[in-house]
């Protein structure tokens, strides 16, 4: 999916590859052995099918930048490829070039897989007239109530919700959350591999029709 000039392809699970000017990956798993090399990875968080250290070594290459938490880093030091990892929290910023992303909190509200206390992330990456939010592994929380000020008639701000349940959202609270963050476009993901289905994804997409939200299934890359 092209977004002004940026490319949006959905890998599969939470995986995104985003591309303008710079490759950039958010916590690739299960990706092509082919798979393209990164400029930039962001993962959300140490769990195996976030932060893959397989599908990481797929894709680095020297001077590859790594954005992550702490609990993801004794993980990804031990490549043979070096590389730039950052360590961030939430509330951080970093910028390469015109390309700004910062963390913001990831969390469940009433399920114990994904503590507040632990820190782990969502992220808002800008660039190039476009504001890319990927939630992480997260329920409805107060902090998005931050995000709906992204929704700027200047800029397209795409917001990709994890529907698949039991970890995360299910379907309808993701409609909930979109609510709250008004996005231009909203994608669904975290379904179709180890929790949810396609059929959870067409369901968010007609309830977000329903309370006209533009929202789209990205087919798998």
């Amino acid at each position: 999916m092209n977004i002004g000039n940026v490319d949006i392809k959905w890998l599969g699970h939470a995986g995104f590859l985003i591309k303008d000017g710079k490759t950039i990956y958010i916590d690739p798993y299960n990706i092509k052995e082919d798979s393209e090399k990164a400029d930039i990875i962001l993962l959300t968080h140490s769990h195996y099918d976030h932060c893959s250290v397989a599908d990481i070594e797929k894709i680095i290459q020297e001077g590859t930048k790594i954005i992550a938490p702490a609990d993801c880093q004794s993980k990804i030091t031990r490549f043979d490829v070096p590389i730039e990892i950052h360590v961030v929290e939430v509330g951080q910023e970093v910028e390469f070039g015109n390309i700004k992303i910062s963390t913001l909190p990831a969390y469940n509200v009433d399920k114990h897989f994904h503590p507040q206390d632990e820190g782990w992330v969502g992220y808002l990456i800008k660039m190039n007239g476009v504001i890319i939010y990927h939630a992480g592994d997260t329920d409805v929380i107060p902090e998005m109530q931050k995000l709906t000020g992204h929704n700027q008639s200047d800029k397209e701000f795409v917001a990709l919700l994890p529907i698949g349940g039991r970890f995360t959202m299910s379907a309808e609270e993701a409609v909930e959350a979109a609510k709250i963050i008004k996005p231009t476009l909203v994608i669904p993901m975290h379904y179709a591999s180890i929790i949810g289905s396609e059929e959870d994804a067409k369901e968010f997409v007609e309830l977000c029709k329903e309370e006209g939200i533009n929202a789209q299934i990205l087919e798998k890359s």
